[in-house]
Formats: structure tokens, C-alpha cells, sequence
């Protein structure tokens, strides 16, 4: 097992890690959309909270060799099944061919006030 840590996508706010490689897979712990360099909260609009995450997964890819091609599961929790729409606009263009197979669940609420999260499974 190999732990995954970039300054280019947000550091964990607890006791978890940014990634953790395990053989093959890449575990990446749910993203919300902070900005990694001022460590605040992208609440301009769901599209912007969507993209910063969506930055920030990459950004923890990259670290591990990896490419937004080698996700093969998402998970997306959001607070508001109506944004559904918004996020799916957002998400369709980061996973433009193949994309990954996703679970979309509404959740009661997420940290710092998030209103979206995603986490993904990687695989070489």
C-alpha cells in the first residue's frame, strides 16, 4: 500500500489520506471543492463546485501516474438531487469517452457546507 499526497489538489482535513494505492488501484478519498491553494470553499455555483473537484481529482491522479482514463467507478453524493443536471454537465466533460461507471446519491449534507462530493476508483 502506497499513500498518495500532492499540494496540488486540497489535504485532507482528517485522518485520512489523499489516495492510497493498493497494486493496481488507486483509492482516492471523496473530493469537495476546495481550493487547494487557499484552502476555502469554490461556492460560486454548482458548475464551479463540480469543476474544482473534478481539478482536484486529476490533480491527485497525475501525482499517482495516473490519467482520468484509468477511473473506472465515481461516486457523486450531492445535497440536491435537482442538481443532478448541473453536475452531469459539468462531470460529461471530464469523462468524454468511456466514462467510468457512477452512483449519483443525495445525501443529507456534506463537509464545509458542500453541496457536491465525488470519489473515485483508478486502475492501472
Amino acid at each position: 500500500m502506497e499513500v498518495i499526497k500532492t499540494n496540488d489538489a486540497p489535504q485532507a482535513v482528517g485522518p485520512y489520506s489523499q489516495a492510497v494505492l493498493a497494486g493496481s488501484l488507486l483509492f482516492l478519498s471523496g473530493q469537495i471543492a476546495l481550493d487547494p491553494q487557499t484552502g476555502e470553499m469554490v461556492q460560486d455555483s454548482i458548475e464551479a463546485e463540480t469543476q474544482r473537484i473534478l481539478d482536484n481529482i486529476e490533480a491527485i491522479l497525475m501525482e499517482a501516474r495516473f490519467s482520468i482514463r484509468d477511473v473506472v467507478k465515481t461516486t457523486v453524493y450531492a445535497t440536491d438531487i435537482n442538481d443532478f443536471a448541473a453536475i452531469n454537465g459539468v462531470y460529461a466533460k471530464t469523462f468524454k469517452v468511456d466514462p467510468p461507471a457512477r452512483s449519483f446519491v443525495q445525501v443529507a449534507a456534506l463537509p464545509k457546507g458542500a453541496r457536491v462530493e465525488i470519489e473515485v476508483i483508478a486502475r492501472r
